[in-house]
């Protein structure tokens, strides 16, 4: 048997099990470095990919760009809602403001894939990339949080990235740099959710 390298395995299973949400009024307002951010997509590279398909596309927001989708998402709140009052807009518009750099997780499926690979197997896969880009940023010592909301399913917004039939916008990677960590939570035990099946 191959000897395991248990610090190296403690250390996964320690940001696994302390992984956590910073919400970004946490954040310090420090940018983080581009060749982490590189990395964190490195890390959702590695994400379970049934059939190799790659359904995952980033998009990383930062500088004017923010100030870019605070409108777009104050323009998909005035498609539902025309006599949006105003704050509500201004509320949408600073929503990106929040973080210096976000990434917007799509996941761009492939139908004819199925039944093989179904579509709901590369939204999944899709998925799996985007908590790896949250593990890989926490290890690196930024906060992070997954957002999502109305913004996420609205049509003006998914057309914004492209997204059409059953493509999805899975949620937006608030990233930035802390100056502390966040507290850790208290985690359910596993055994309430678990049984032997037989």
């Amino acid at each position: 048997m191959a000897e395991v390298d248990t610090r190296k395995t403690n250390a996964v299973l320690d940001g696994l099990i302390s992984r956590n949400s910073t919400p970004p009024r946490l954040f310090d307002g420090d940018e983080p470095v581009r060749a982490d951010i590189e990395q964190m997509l490195a890390a959702a590279m590695s994400a379970p990919d049934h059939g190799l398909v790659r359904p995952w596309r980033f998009h990383i927001i930062e500088g004017d760009a923010r100030h870019k989708l605070g409108e777009l998402f104050a323009d998909a709140l005035l498609g539902r809602e025309p006599f949006a009052p105003t704050a509500a807009i201004e509320k949408e518009k600073a929503r990106p403001l929040r973080a210096p750099t976000i990434i917007a997780v799509c996941a761009k499926v492939d139908p004819s894939r199925a039944p093989k690979v179904p579509v709901v197997e590369q939204i999944v896969a899709t998925a799996a990339a985007m908590e790896h880009i949250v593990i890989a940023a926490q290890s690196m010592g930024y906060g992070a949080i997954v957002l999502t909301g109305r913004n996420a399913h609205d049509p003006v917004v998914r057309k914004a990235f492209g997204l059409d039939g059953q493509d999805e916008l899975l949620g937006f990677v608030y990233i930035g740099c802390i100056k502390e960590p966040t507290p850790p939570k208290e985690r359910p035990n596993a055994a309430e959710f678990t049984s032997v099946w037989v």
